[in-house]
């Protein structure tokens, strides 16, 4: 009983100090973080963690990330955590969110013990320390592709206007990158959210073809990767905003298309528990006739 109290209290001190080590409040920016978003390789792979430093933190970022890769990759999640972060523009490096991910594990880990501890039956206690844990990492893991797969879905749905607004400008007389920053500056969606990236990439040196196929890259939206690839063709195509607003056309069709399609399935799916309403009685009524005549052939 004292060995498993001493291992409960390990487990909730290194659990309490990764939550309190990644939490904003507590823990100061380091100087990379600040400088991140206006580094010329933001946009590219994040380098490696040190695996020796001089915190805790540094010492558990190697192993926290390795871990929650593999657990990652047992579960099914084949996209890495650092793009699915980027692409949703969290304040959370790979190192971070896997660090409070470890903790909050180790924090179910630690009620599954003291429940353990309290006298639940072996299955039961069984169940709580090893199923909690799996179950937290697989929520946090859940809530980030959710988050990711709604930010594609709004890079979707707003696509085919800020598709316009980019025609409007380019038939305008408005350069590429002009039209970019503009539509970046005046726009509040994800699209303009994304187009800010690509306009600070733009800014740093980078061509505009590179910024936007990095965008595309990102987003990994279809109709994004079709608009990227007319964007691409602006110092060959004299009608740029013709072409663009052809395929604005389109991108608004298919999301047309994808509504209907959803409307259509969700109406489908109104009549689910329409029709269980009405077999459950039917069978009930169809039942005591049979229910009658099988008593009446056992008694005769």
């Amino acid at each position: 009983m004292n060995r498993l109290l001493v291992a409960a209290g390990l487990l909730f001190w290194a659990g309490t100090s990764l939550v309190l080590s990644a939490w904003p409040r507590l823990a100061r920016p380091s100087l990379r973080d600040r400088l991140a978003p206006f580094h010329p390789g933001s946009f590219g792979p994040e380098p490696p963690p040190a695996l020796l430093g001089g915190s805790a933190t540094d010492l558990l970022a190697g192993p926290a990330r390795a871990l929650g890769d593999r657990l990652a990759g047992l579960a099914g999640v084949q996209e890495p955590v650092g793009r699915r972060l980027r692409r949703v523009h969290s304040h959370l490096d790979v190192t971070s969110f896997r660090l409070r991910q470890l903790g909050w594990m180790a924090a179910a880990g630690l009620a599954g013990l003291l429940a353990a501890a309290a006298g639940a039956p072996a299955p039961l206690a069984v169940l709580l320390v090893v199923g909690t844990p799996i179950l937290t990492f697989l929520i946090v893991e859940q809530r980030l592709a959710k988050a990711s797969e709604r930010w594609q879905e709004a890079l979707g749905r707003e696509l085919p206007v800020v598709a316009e607004q980019l025609a409007t400008l380019l038939n305008a007389g408005f350069s590429l990158s002009s039209a970019t920053n503009r539509v970046a500056e005046r726009g509040s969606g994800r699209c303009a959210s994304d187009l800010r990236v690509v306009a600070n990439r733009i800014h740093q040196g980078l061509d505009e073809v590179q910024a936007l196929q990095e965008w595309a890259e990102l987003a990994a939206v279809d109709t994004v990767s079709r608009l990227v690839r007319v964007l691409s063709l602006h110092a060959e195509a004299p009608d740029l905003g013709r072409l663009v607003s052809a395929e604005a056309r389109q991108a608004r069709r298919d999301l047309a298309r994808k509504t209907l399609e959803q409307m259509e399935r969700r109406g489908e799916q109104v009549w689910i528990p329409v029709s269980v309403a009405a077999l459950v009685p039917g069978a009930i009524l169809l039942a005591v006739p049979v229910l009658a005549a099988l008593r009446l052939f056992t008694t005769a």
